[in-house]
């Protein structure tokens, strides 16, 4: 069992710091723009929620469309997060995510991942620093390294091509395996 709470904590942080008028950024995620990535975090959370509590409706998706109030429902679906994996029957029997079923135990870690990552990636954009715990970070660590040698088909739509970069830490390495530069920047 892992304690999502201080990543969810940071990454809560961090979509405090967008507001309507940086929607527009660009991110270290393609195409996507800060509201796309934003979206995907909304729908991720509401997910992973109904997971952690063993509800089988709802099966995550695309990106959701942004209400009007999605910076408070945002912080309020990471809260609900953090507090539905704290729960030991969270992590228990097996769930959906990604059109994949497996156990729930690495499904708490593939939501780790996101907050961490995603959490990255927004910080970028909002020209902010990023902080994770060294737990959390090998946790990731362990899980994004699975696919270190995949080839590129079997990474895609979860990660972009490895990037050979220079690597100054282990998030930096973790980024480049997720096929992030963590040395350009965005835009």
């Amino acid at each position: 069992m892992l304690d999502l709470g201080p990543a969810a904590q940071e990454m809560a942080r961090v979509v405090a710091l967008v507001d309507d008028d940086r929607l527009d950024r660009p991110t270290p995620c393609g195409d996507w723009r800060v509201r796309d990535l934003v979206g995907h975090l909304l729908a991720f959370a509401g997910h992973f929620i109904r997971v952690a509590r063993h509800d089988a409706g709802g099966a995550g998706g695309a990106p959701e469309d942004l209400p009007s109030d999605w910076n408070a429902v945002l912080q309020g679906r990471l809260t609900s997060l953090a507090e539905a994996w704290s729960q030991p029957e969270a992590w228990e029997g097996e769930g959906s995510a990604g059109g994949l079923t497996m156990p729930n135990a690495q499904l708490g870690v593939v939501a780790l991942e996101e907050l961490v990552l995603h959490g990255w990636d927004l910080a970028q954009s909002m020209g902010a620093e990023f902080a994770v715990r060294d737990e959390d970070l090998a946790a990731v660590a362990e899980f994004v390294t699975q696919f270190e040698h995949a080839p590129d088909e079997q990474r895609q739509g979860l990660y972009g091509p490895v990037v050979h970069a220079p690597a100054d830490s282990e998030l930096d390495r973790v980024l480049t395996l997720a096929g992030r530069d963590p040395a350009q920047p965005v835009g």
